[in-house]
């Protein structure tokens, strides 16, 4: 639990918490901050003493008992004040209600200046846990230090949401666990656990299917439960969505850049194809209506798998050496025509330019042909606003939208800091100095459903809000688009 001025958005006690206060559940431990706030207490404590002493010589056994009184409070006080230091209150309340805001429930839920399809769907959502291989892949880590290429059964941990029908007693509520610091730093890696809004292992919606499939890639690091937000939401709005842990890339397991690089790309089409084979899946998953959600290298994996390819450039070959021709851009190269639309969450590269003098090439990004959707801070500092831009620019054959919060950082997609994110560095893989990382998720829900629901479900209704001017933002209330921007770019005009 947060109290005000704590600089936290951590929120007030959930339903849970009071009834845990009621049962008598609910430690509460109230200390004096005795380093500096006791001071003026042990100036006058000394003279209480005084006084009861004198008292106690005078009086009878009851003011002998007075001045004991006293006498413990002073050794208690001075006990505590030489092992805690400086003490403030701690109230301890159930763990998992620190996944609170003052004003919502859950991360993800709705706030009340949420824009209209920020809200959750009409399906319940049901979760899973997939351990998928991918045969015959290149291990990038072992043959960087090998002469010969080594190959093996690529792993990867997927997370799957989905419309499902609960049974009597299941209840639409989860408990993630994730990460904060970094397995390539020794130390830091530590567990955080939050709640989520889904059932693990419900029964499929088969009834209502099929549905279609997007596919959701996390950056590097992170992890498959970084948009746990975003993925429970288009679930409960009709769509199986499958996040996945990319093996090298995740905070458990961080390894060389150069893994991220060849290998994420083919995870996220590796993925979607399986997902479509699998027998619990293949039903409920519509072939023709599949798309594709990236964050930082995550969305530069997308723009791969939607056709772009790297510049075979000097800068590119002293980089990525023997593994260079499975990432540059060759005229053979074609997107893969199984992902109809994308949602690019600030792509990294583009800071690195475009041909002929940066990374990218410039000609494949032409080959990107599905509409796509772009999400960026102005003062992206990790994957660069006007690289971002550039790559926008570049994609010249793809409807386009580009949504841009004014003067945040790169963390447009993850949910918000966890409590125990104390540290600078792991509050700010979540946070932003300006905007509300709640806030971002709720604008973050309303666009990604209106795009996915327009160019995946075909429905004419999200078109609507798509139609944003500078003048009109449908489905946002009035004064909530101050800090937004929204570019629309049509090929055909």
């Amino acid at each position: 639990m947060a109290v005000y001025g704590d600089g936290t958005s951590l929120g007030t006690p959930t339903v849970a918490e009071n009834k845990v206060a009621k049962r008598a559940r609910t430690k509460v431990t109230l200390s004096m901050s005795l380093l500096t706030e006791s001071t003026p207490l042990l100036c006058i404590v000394p003279c209480i003493v005084v006084r009861s002493f004198r008292s106690s010589l005078q009086g009878g056994v009851q003011v002998k008992r007075r001045f004991l009184w006293v006498l413990l409070f002073v050794l208690g006080t001075f006990v505590v004040a030489q092992s805690s230091g400086n003490v403030h209150g701690t109230i301890s309340y159930d763990p998992f209600a620190y996944t609170q805001h003052p004003l919502g429930t859950v991360w993800g839920d709705p706030l009340p200046d949420a824009p209209a399809l920020a809200a959750r769907g009409k399906f319940m959502v049901g979760v899973r846990t997939l351990q998928l291989f991918n045969p015959n892949q290149i291990d990038v880590i072992n043959t960087l230090t090998s002469d010969s290429t080594i190959v093996y059964d690529r792993p990867l941990i997927v997370e799957v949401w989905y419309p499902a029908i609960l049974e009597p007693g299941q209840v639409q509520l989860t408990i993630y666990t994730d990460f904060l610091g970094r397995s390539d730093k020794p130390g830091s890696l530590r567990p955080y656990t939050f709640l989520g809004r889904a059932t693990r292992d419900a029964r499929p919606n088969t009834t209502d299917g099929p549905y279609p499939l997007v596919v959701v890639s996390h950056g590097y690091p992170g992890s498959r439960y970084l948009l746990a937000y975003l993925c429970e939401n288009l679930a409960s709005k009709g769509y199986v969505v499958a996040s996945i842990d990319h093996t090298d890339s995740t905070y458990r397991d961080v390894a060389s850049f150069v893994s991220t690089v060849v290998n994420r790309s083919l995870d996220q089409r590796f993925v979607a194809r399986e997902i479509l084979k699998m027998p619990i899946w293949k039903d409920l998953c519509d072939p023709n209506a599949v798309g594709i959600i990236g964050y930082s290298m995550g969305a530069f994996g997308a723009l791969r798998t939607l056709g772009a390819g790297l510049e075979e450039n000097d800068i590119v070959k002293r980089y990525f050496g023997r593994f260079t021709p499975m990432i540059v851009a060759k005229p053979s190269d074609e997107p893969d025509p199984l992902f109809k639309a994308a949602i690019l969450f600030a792509p990294w590269g583009g800071a690195v330019g475009v041909s002929p003098t940066g990374v990218w090439n410039k000609e494949s990004l032409a080959k990107i042909n599905v509409p796509t959707l772009w999400i960026a801070g102005s003062q992206d500092d990790v994957a660069g606003y006007r690289g971002i831009v550039n790559l926008f620019e570049s994609a010249v054959n793809s409807k386009r939208y580009l949504l841009t919060y004014l003067n945040a950082l790169h963390n447009v997609a993850p949910h918000p800091a966890p409590p125990i994110a104390k540290e600078f560095d792991d509050y700010y893989r979540f946070a932003d100095p300006v905007w509300d990382i709640w806030r971002i998720n709720n604008i973050n829900q309303h666009f990604v459903t209106a795009f996915f629901d327009y160019y995946l479900k075909r429905d004419e209704n999200a078109k609507t809000y798509l139609e944003v001017t500078p003048t009109s933002w449908p489905g946002f209330k009035p004064r909530t688009t101050i800090g937004l921007e929204f570019l629309t770019v049509d090929p055909r005009e």
